[in-house]
């Protein structure tokens, strides 16, 4: 049995820069134990599958996969596999895509198609669900988790604290880009705070030179990614607590998310938040994607 997929390197305009992301077309068939078993053979971040709708209007039904286990929404597999949707379609010859719209166990996530005359460069998901907060976190456990001291952590904005606007996360506000740089997991620790507090992984930023500016970095040991180079559905869920704690009561926030640059990925991740009285009521995620490798996948068919 045979599989079509793309890679793409995701929140880069240069191949191997970013968040790797195997695409894999063609995937009605396929059981999840299959689906496990290629993410796993791939090892990335995430792996996706592309499926037919099961509603009329929708482009496709997206499963995504670690390396461990299937996960409802993420990130940079939506920007990635939106692109290599729109770019294979215009091979086909068909009529180019502005607009997608995935299923995915998290909700419907709608996608806009970023060009550059009428070359597909990118893409810009809107995430599934609106911010939820879970539990806060003490400075003490966060900073046990990366490997720091608790002076470390800084609480001016917000206290560590779980978020999700579709993947929970632990969000924690560190002092300065020299401690984000020190920053690393500890797994016997992770194992410890971050199950019972319903997440298994922490997000970890500093602000840059402006408020909008952010420098991130993102653990998930006990998921088998000891760092992401790019976490699209973080940066989301980030920056629509940010959004939520400004005193704005109305308006639309751009954001800018460098992350990745610590472990040789450099990615770039362009954030939109809508705020309206006093919510956020969409947060958007967009970045560039590069097309890597494609070929087939081989195994036994039972």
């Amino acid at each position: 049995m045979q599989r079509r997929y793309v890679t793409v390197d995701v929140f880069t305009n240069r191949v191997f820069g970013g968040n790797p992301l195997a695409v894999v077309l063609d995937a009605e068939g396929l059981s999840a134990n299959q689906m496990q078993a290629i993410a796993t053979e791939f090892n990335y971040s995430e792996t996706t599958f592309v499926l037919p709708p099961w509603a009329a209007g929708h482009t496709a039904h997206v499963r995504i996969f670690t390396p461990r286990t299937e996960i409802p929404f993420a990130g940079h597999p939506n920007v990635g596999t939106g692109v290599v949707l729109a770019r294979e379609l215009q091979a086909k010859g068909g009529a180019p895509l502005e607009r997608l719209v995935f299923e995915e166990a998290a909700g419907l996530v709608p996608i806009r198609i970023l060009r550059d005359g009428d070359t597909v460069v990118g893409a810009e998901l809107t995430a599934p669900a609106a911010l939820g907060l879970g539990s806060q976190v003490s400075a003490p456990d966060v900073a046990a988790c990366l490997c720091l001291d608790a002076t470390d952590i800084s609480l001016k904005n917000h206290p560590p604290q779980v978020v999700s606007v579709g993947l929970p996360f632990l969000i924690a506000e560190l002092t300065s880009k020299d401690v984000l740089r020190r920053a690393k997991p500890n797994a016997l620790t992770s194992e410890h705070v971050l199950p019972p507090v319903g997440t298994d992984a922490i997000f970890a930023y500093t602000l840059g030179s402006t408020p909008e500016e952010l420098h991130a970095r993102m653990f998930s040991p006990l998921d088998g990614i000891p760092e992401d180079p790019a976490t699209g559905s973080a940066a989301a869920a980030t920056i629509a607590l940010l959004a939520t704690l400004r005193p704005e009561r109305d308006g639309e926030i751009a954001w800018r998310i460098e992350q990745g640059v610590d472990m040789g990925r450099p990615s770039l991740l362009l954030g939109r938040t809508e705020k309206r009285d006093g919510i956020a009521t969409a947060v958007h995620i967009a970045g560039f994607a590069v097309q890597v490798m494609r070929g087939f996948i081989d195994f036994p068919a039972a």
